[in-house]
């Protein structure tokens, strides 16, 4: 069966899957490029589905991702979403599912239900809006590896997703284990990427002897550590030896790498087996613009990973209180970057297209 057969018998019986925007402009889709504007495409944003989302509420265990999410209206109400983006010409977004992980938040079999119901409902939305939403990212239940495998190739197949979503561990194990390695292959056989997002919860402490984090620190730093570790992982066991063209997009600017690379291990650490040098692989990884509009640091992950390696990103809606304030502060974060014009470009939308494989 193709996609749009797929999605038209999908959508006869989703009923109420959607919040149906009330402006003209949100119910039509269609929003012309105005003549001279940069066209944009945001490739770590994220969206629930209505239907995922009111079934997450009410099958996850309880976890501060679902009061952010409650927060964030923007997520699943469609016509709060374009109006956002109607104030940013040109603007188009990959859609990724919002926090939290399913893995994290349901049980084995929900999480397999609830991974097809989100992945369907975001490759409605492209079907629906393609000039709002240009690809689906899929997500996966990856308490259930096998059921993640199917997953895939239905999303890849069936639905037509640019790539997958996973987090930077699984219930507290790393993402190098060898029970994810067959996901890596199928990914790298795909020749799609990998979004990787960072995860940890507040009842994580920050030191052993509390039992939680306080002062939002668990997300504030603790997040981009996690992205650390987890790029750190995958390069040191090997998967970016073994897996040569796999892709891995790691979110806020590649966290502390390109601050920190000087202190990556050269050569590579005791019980690392690497062809190249460790900060070789470090190099391979894409990423994003996400640092609420910090120019100097955008600029040095610039001088780490280089022009064509950093997508335009923005995370809508979940920083600020006003997200459309912080899709703005991203975007003149990029325009205010000492590099060509041509490299902005780039960063804007043509390294987005090259990944997604858009014509």
């Amino acid at each position: 069966m193709d996609r749009r057969s797929f999605l038209k018998g999908m959508a006869l019986g989703a009923g109420a899957a959607l919040v149906l925007p009330a402006t003209a402009s949100a119910q039509s889709g269609t929003r012309p490029v105005q003549e001279g504007s940069e066209e944009k495409i945001d490739m770590f944003c994220h969206v629930l589905p209505k239907k995922y989302k009111e079934e997450l509420f009410k099958k996850s265990k309880p976890c501060y991702y679902l009061e952010a999410d409650r927060n964030k209206p923007a997520l699943f109400d469609l016509d709060m979403r374009f109006k956002d983006m109607d104030k940013f010409p040109g603007m188009r977004q990959v859609l990724t599912l919002g926090a939290p992980p399913l893995e994290y938040a349901l049980s084995p079999t929900d999480a397999v239900e609830l991974a097809r119901m989100a992945n369907d409902g975001m490759a409605e939305l492209v079907e629906k809006y393609p000039d709002r939403f240009v690809a689906a990212v899929a997500s996966l239940p990856l308490n259930n590896v096998d059921a993640s495998l199917r997953e895939t190739d239905r999303a890849m197949k069936e639905l037509k997703c640019k790539g997958i979503q996973i987090f930077s561990s699984v219930n507290g194990k790393p993402i190098d284990r060898p029970e994810f390695m067959p996901l890596y292959e199928k990914m790298a056989q795909y020749d799609l990427p990998i979004w990787l997002h960072p995860a940890r919860d507040v009842v994580v402490p920050d030191y052993v002897d509390e039992n939680t984090s306080k002062y939002a620190l668990s997300t504030t730093f603790g997040w981009p550590f996690e992205t650390t570790l987890a790029m750190s992982r995958l390069v040191f066991s090997g998967v970016m030896d073994k897996y040569p063209n796999i892709t891995f997009i790691a979110h806020h600017c590649g966290a502390m790498i390109p601050f920190f690379y000087r202190r990556i291990p050269q050569p590579a650490p005791p019980g690392a087996k690497l062809m190249k040098p460790s900060v070789e692989y470090f190099k391979r990884f894409y990423t994003d613009t996400v640092l609420a509009g910090n120019t100097p640091a955008l600029m040095c992950g610039h001088a780490f990973f280089g022009t064509e390696k950093i997508t335009f990103a923005t995370d809508y809606p979940y920083p600020g209180a006003k997200p459309d304030v912080a899709i703005d502060d991203v975007i003149k974060s990029v325009e205010q970057m000492s590099v060509p014009e041509e490299d902005k470009a780039k960063i804007f939308s043509k390294n987005a297209k090259r990944l997604l494989k858009m014509t």
